[in-house]
């Protein structure tokens, strides 16, 4: 934008402050929203308005357009609830009120306007002003070709514009508090306790992820910004919350790209007395849910391709998904050797030449099966090896008894019967931390406390993890993390 018209803008503020009149307001007091007069009004004919005149409405709002011819004009006026014309003249309005309309009120700026209600002779609903005021005097003109900048990283750093101007928009962070809140009525309806956790440990865990690191100068100790509020969840249950869920910030310091931001939302919930096959039935109660109260339909199109979230979700373990989907020969899962060598084959990155034949399948199923599970899809069977906070399979100890849910190729929640036995707990905990001696930096630490609260016990308790940012993603048609965090991080200007 050039500096001219910010500089011309500038220069209207000091005049008009030259004329006694503040170009930002305090309290000014719209009576209405437009939705409100829209709702009111609609329905009426022009014959009707003009045989019963309706009383003053007041509106406050951004100036969107200005159509101006002779001594009137025509002001479309946004608010939160949506647009309505303002018609101005200067026979209906003060000499102060006309000056200020027509020498100092522009596109960008906020009015407050009063008057009454008319149709116009193209039938659009309009306030006809009999007064206003300008209410902020913007210095900056909004963008004419926003909408078609090729720099989207431009719409991501001046959201406020991006807000503005583009309904789109603001539609999708509207249904992202509507999804929010649906959640928070779910788990109310159903006896959950919403609590909050700290968001600086000690001591990080609860995921297998690189967390960012600070300094606390009073204690003089070093802090980690949460990688997921688990631990502290699991406390809870122990103290005989028996059900809990938290929907906050996590923070990892990973790369960034179209599903990740080092800075996203999740819900976590827990609850005693069930079990990971229990938890699969809840959230397909909630997603559909969710996308019903929010989209009118648990079907949703995502990206062109419709997407089901009605119940009940396929389901297979992560070795059929591999055979059966990703079109594997099962000996390859069955012998090391073998896995090593499909994973080379294949160019499948492995975290070390240590890692054991279940984390090994574990990369194969992301690389061969993950980006065909459309439709909402369970796996389960995950490999203790990269489970640590899982509960072992009884029938067989190589196995957790966890999902994870899929959709549109995206990893949406992971579950799982919770860990209570303190000495294996200890046992894998051990391990981490030698997986991070290693090199590991995704390794968790070992958390002394929360093995002491384990030997208070933890009644059987499952609990699941559901990335918010990327089921809003799917319920929006939106495809980047970034369409649906209102500032997402990115590179320095």
């Amino acid at each position: 934008m050039s500096e001219q018209y910010v500089d011309q803008r500038r220069a209207k503020v000091t005049e008009l402050r030259g004329k006694g009149i503040n170009p930002f307001p305090n309290a000014i007091y719209p009576s209405h929203t437009a939705a409100q007069i829209h709702a009111s009004y609609d329905a009426k004919t022009r014959e009707e308005l003009e045989a019963n005149k309706t009383p003053n409405y007041s509106i406050c709002g951004r100036i969107m357009a200005i159509r101006l011819f002779g001594k009137a004009g025509f002001i479309k006026i946004q608010d939160r609830s949506g647009e309505l014309q303002v018609f101005v003249e200067k026979n209906s309005l003060s000499e102060a009120d006309y000056d200020l309309f027509k020498n100092f009120i522009e596109v960008g700026d906020l009015g407050w306007f009063e008057g009454h209600i008319f149709r116009t002779r193209t039938n659009e609903l309009t306030l006809h002003a009999t007064t206003l005021k300008l209410v902020t005097k913007s210095v900056r003109q909004l963008p004419e070709k926003w909408h078609g900048l090729t720099d989207v990283e431009q719409r991501y750093r001046q959201r406020y514009v991006d807000l503005i101007v583009n309904p789109k928009v603001r539609e999708t962070f509207v249904k992202r508090s509507q999804i929010i809140q649906a959640m928070r009525e779910f788990f109310t309806k159903n006896e959950f306790l919403e609590v909050e956790t700290p968001m600086m440990h000690p001591i990080p865990g609860g995921a297998m992820a690189k967390p960012f690191v600070t300094h606390h100068n009073k204690l003089d100790m070093e802090l980690f910004l949460r990688v997921a509020p688990e631990l502290y969840l699991k406390r809870l249950v122990v103290g005989g919350l028996e059900r809990v869920f938290e929907i906050n910030r996590n923070f990892r310091n990973e790369g960034i790209s179209i599903q990740h931001n080092p800075e996203f939302t999740m819900l976590e919930f827990y609850m005693s007395y069930a079990t990971y096959e229990d938890l699969m039935k809840l959230t397909e109660n909630l997603l559909s849910e969710v996308a019903t109260k929010t989209c009118g339909s648990p079907t949703v199109n995502y990206q062109g391709q419709e997407i089901s979230f009605a119940a009940p979700f396929q389901r297979f373990t992560m070795k059929e998904a591999i055979i059966k989907i990703g079109k594997i020969p099962e000996e390859v899962l069955s012998d090391k050797t073998k896995a090593l060598n499909f994973a080379k084959e294949a160019e499948i990155h492995l975290k070390s030449k240590d890692e054991g034949i279940g984390a090994i399948t574990a990369e194969i199923f992301d690389m061969v099966v993950q980006d065909k599970l459309i439709q909402p899809t369970f796996i389960t069977g995950y490999p203790t090896e990269i489970s640590p906070l899982s509960r072992r399979n009884e029938h067989n100890a190589e196995l957790v008894d966890r999902f994870e849910l899929f959709v549109y190729g995206r990893e949406i929640a992971n579950a799982f019967s919770e860990l209570n036995d303190p000495e294996d707990q200890a046992a894998r905990f051990l391990a981490q931390a030698e997986k991070k001696e290693s090199g590991d930096h995704e390794a968790m630490h070992y958390d002394a406390d929360y093995i002491r609260a384990l030997e208070y016990g933890l009644p059987p308790t499952a609990g699941a993890g559901i990335g918010i940012d990327r089921l809003v993603m799917l319920l929006t048609d939106r495809p980047s993390i970034r369409d649906v965090i209102l500032f997402p991080h990115l590179r320095p200007e």
